[in-house]
């Protein structure tokens, strides 16, 4: 005998479940692989709305190729200078550290990489500096090569530890070898060359302001496709990742070499900077400080990352009146916005879109989901 409560519906009339959702309204059901539409959408405040404006971004760098002809003070273009090789130097370790979450305590090899091989090819052979930016990425690479090939398969603490032993040996290593100079480094490394009447600092803070404006660019650009995708992926969960289909190693290396290549370039914006390099120029502190910024602005957040840099290159510059003391406060700051901002100044934020006619298909979907 057939119970007539299973048989109360016909193929012709909706199942009970259908009927409730009409009843209900609009509801935010999806098949596999289609966004939701969020049941609340959260609106962005003034501030945000200018700050993600795509214009913002090239106002920011309009303002900074203005700032000779607002302060052209030897003292004003030497530490913007400064600031933006160090925001050169966080976009790439962000790579590394924020987007694929490797902790690199030895970052600043990549920087002795690009420095001493555009300094030694500079004032040895004496080329021309632009010519010597081709071999310092290949130089990068190779040494991303090496040294990422056996560490990379590390994981958390293990891998700090190693890239913290490889940034050191690199600094030994340069201070033991005659042709980088040893102790003594490497000097007279020329500029860019002759900008006719504009000085040789200006014309170099113009060029270190381009470079570093399409570095960041290329960073964000990295982080919202593909490939950044799947570094976040292996950030999150590398298991996972790597049993939904990623080659985890083959994505960890390619973060790693790019992060090599951003630290070998900032390391030609330094030595023509400073026009003169040594090793302890890239001691562990140097590196430190690079992994402050990154985790100080929002790892992962390519604006925060840039926000970071700049606090920590020009923070100690503004606290030098109070001479001693600087150091002191500049450390109590920085712990105090990690104890009120522990997610970093800028933090990276992913919103999911709605799938586009997701509300006109929630109906149909939950006939799928019924039958």
């Amino acid at each position: 005998m057939t119970d007539k409560r299973l048989d109360s519906s016909t193929p012709d009339e909706p199942s009970g479940f259908v009927r409730a959702l009409d009843e209900r309204g609009d509801a935010t059901v999806g098949t596999v692989g289609q966004g939701l539409a969020p049941a609340t959408t959260r609106r962005a405040n003034p501030v945000s709305r200018l700050i993600g404006h795509p214009a913002f971004g090239w106002i920011v760098i309009a303002l900074a190729v203005a700032l000779p002809f607002i302060n052209s003070s030897a003292y004003a273009i030497r530490i913007s200078t400064d600031a933006l090789i160090f925001i050169m130097l966080a976009v790439g370790l962000n790579v590394v550290v924020g987007y694929c979450g490797l902790l690199d305590l030895g970052y600043a090899a990549f920087f002795a990489i690009g420095a001493y091989t555009s300094g030694v090819l500079s004032t040895t052979f004496g080329w021309p500096i632009v010519l010597t930016v081709p071999f310092v990425i290949v130089a990068a690479v190779i040494g991303g090569l090496i040294i990422g090939g056996p560490t990379l398969r590390l994981r958390s603490d293990y891998l700090a530890i190693v890239t913290l032993g490889f940034g050191e040996i690199i600094r030994i290593t340069a201070n033991n070898l005659d042709f980088t100079g040893g102790p003594n480094g490497v000097y007279g490394i020329p500029d860019f060359g002759d900008f006719g009447d504009y000085r040789a600092d200006i014309a170099t803070y113009w060029i270190v302001v381009v470079v570093v404006g399409l570095a960041v660019l290329a960073s964000s650009r990295l982080g919202r496709g593909r490939l950044g995708r799947a570094w976040r992926f292996v950030r999150e969960d590398e298991d996972a990742a790597e049993a939904m289909g990623i080659h985890t190693y083959k994505v960890k290396f390619a973060a790693y070499v790019t992060g090599a290549i951003f630290g070998g370039l900032g390391g030609v914006l330094f030595a023509v900077h400073q026009t003169a390099i040594s090793p302890p120029s890239f001691n562990f502190l140097f590196s430190a400080l690079i992994l402050m910024a990154v985790v100080l602005g929002g790892m992962g957040s390519t604006p925060g990352v840039v926000v970071g840099a700049v606090i920590i290159s020009l923070l100690p510059e503004l606290l030098r009146g109070a001479e001693n003391w600087r150091y002191l406060i500049f450390g109590i700051l920085l712990i105090v916005v990690m104890i009120f901002r522990p997610q970093g100044i800028w933090p990276h934020r992913t919103d999911e879109k709605p799938a586009r006619g997701g509300r006109r298909r929630s109906r149909t979907d939950a006939t799928e989901v019924s039958q």
